[in-house]
């Protein structure tokens, strides 16, 4: 039971077992009510001929009851005695009495009663078959030797000596048993080969509907044990569930592996980038320790200065791509970029600063990595403006616009998607003491896109670089702190 084929072949076996079961039963109570009704309409018709009869004046013994091996009659007196019975009839029950030799009931008049009737001025009695529903019950009658059972219907009749007599006439039910015997014996049958077929049937559908689902399980321990993240798993023509997994099980694999790449990438730049300051700073304490007056002081600072910056951004970016999500304070990014501009206010260049105050500007984020992605913007601007560098906020359409602008040489068009790659610097800026070491716009994007905003470069008015830093606008307070 460890397999969903044979769980789903005995979940539909059980379900159509339930429901054959079901519907044969149904089908059995009707059948059995259908043929008792009909026999129960015969044994009605025979006794309203029987009271008719009575009702007629006919003698006892002149009585017509059809076919009487099939169709068993007795009559009753109103003190329950048999008054008359079918011919061959041998034991009767389920009428009441099982009596069947007649008694000779009391006259209920004389001869000489019909001149008394008309002397005194009365209407003589009126015979008459009752109307109403007749009774039925079920019992065993034994005619000419051979017991079986009947359906027996009950009528009640007024004879024209006022005497009150129930005719019990029976039908037989032996074509009801043999009918209902023979369904039931062959549902009885055929239910067990209903049951093997629709088994048969859901373990085989079943194995084909799954045998794509065990080629993806084949493909991905394959892929496990050997760890190429380059295979893919089959993806069936089908346009079903199964082939939907599939491909998105391809589509997971391929971010897999990019991730992977991503993150090999990230650990090899990161170990060039490190390896050259930290050689530099051990070969300058090592000249320091063995010679003093060599010791280049402001280089060892500048190059731990420099290994401190590299390490915050490394440890940013893993942050980030750990899944880290931003807190949700509000930030007013006029306020952040009028501080972050007079923190540099002694820089080679002054950037000039130009806020809405008017507007709002507010959005939702961490202060402190908003306030790395526009340092990060101020200091690349700086490094590759020749005279000015602008930053203005502003708001537009419901977002908040960041756009820091120098008069340098810009970025080329084939260029500006791949500067904001990581451990990336274009040829005029390859010196490591000058450019940095390429993650500063990185991880301005990858805070950006955190943030639900975009980071994009263009073309300044001056033939400049602009970048442009959109964030949505914010519609709520935050409770969250700084990230």
């Amino acid at each position: 039971m460890r397999s969903v084929r044979a769980r789903a072949a005995l979940g539909a076996t059980l379900v159509v077992a339930v429901a054959l079961t079901a519907a044969g039963l149904a089908v059995l109570l009707v059948l059995r009510g259908n043929l008792t009704d009909r026999a129960g309409l015969e044994a009605e018709v025979t006794a309203r001929e029987v009271a008719g009869e009575l009702a007629a004046g006919r003698a006892y013994a002149d009585l017509e009851a059809g076919d009487e091996d099939s169709h068993p009659v007795q009559v009753t007196d109103e003190e329950g005695r048999v008054v008359a019975v079918s011919k061959d009839l041998e034991a009767i029950s389920g009428t009441g009495t099982a009596q069947v030799v007649p008694v000779s009931p009391a006259p209920a008049t004389d001869p000489g009663d019909d001149d008394d009737d008309d002397d005194d001025g009365t209407d003589p009695p009126r015979s008459e078959v009752s109307s109403d529903p007749p009774d039925f019950t079920n019992g065993t009658a034994t005619v000419d030797g051979e017991a079986a059972d009947y359906r027996f219907a009950t009528v009640e009749v007024t004879t024209e000596e006022d005497v009150t007599l129930t005719v019990h006439a029976g039908a037989p039910l032996a074509a009801e048993q043999e009918a209902v015997d023979t369904v039931r014996n062959s549902m009885l049958t055929g239910l067990p080969v209903m049951l093997l077929v629709v088994a048969g049937v859901t373990w085989l559908v079943t194995r084909r509907a799954l045998r794509p689902v065990e080629g993806i399980r084949r493909e991905l321990a394959a892929i496990t044990a050997s760890e190429d993240l380059g295979r893919r798993v089959p993806e069936p023509d089908s346009r079903d569930e199964i082939a939907r997994l599939a491909r998105t099980t391809n589509e997971t694999l391929t971010v897999l592996e990019a991730s992977v790449d991503r993150q090999r990438r990230f650990v090899a730049d990161a170990s060039h980038e490190l390896r050259s300051p930290i050689a530099s700073l051990r070969t300058q304490l090592e000249v320091g320790e063995a010679h003093p007056e060599l010791l280049d002081v402001p280089g060892a600072v500048a190059d731990t200065v420099r290994l401190q910056v590299l390490a915050a951004d490394l440890l940013l970016l893993a942050r980030l791509d750990a899944g880290e999500r931003p807190g949700r304070t509000a930030v007013d990014l006029g306020a952040l970029v009028r501080e972050e501009v007079y923190r540099r206010a002694a820089d080679r260049i002054a950037p000039e600063v130009s806020v809405a105050d008017a507007e709002a500007l507010e959005v939702g984020g961490s202060r402190g990595q908003l306030a790395r992605v526009v340092g990060n913007l101020l200091d690349n601007a700086e490094r590759h403006a020749e005279r000015s560098v602008a930053v203005s906020v502003r708001a537009d359409r419901g977002d908040v616009l960041v756009e820091v602008t120098d008069d340098g040489a810009g970025v080329p068009e084939a260029e500006r998607d791949r500067i904001f790659e990581r451990f990336v610097r274009l040829d005029d800026a390859r010196s490591r003491d000058d450019g940095g070491a390429g993650l500063g716009l990185a991880i301005a994007r990858d805070v950006a896109s955190r943030h639900g905003g975009t980071l994009t470069v263009g073309e300044g008015a001056g033939g400049g670089a602009r970048f442009t830093l959109r964030l949505p606008g914010r519609t709520g307070a935050g409770a969250a702190d700084d990230g």
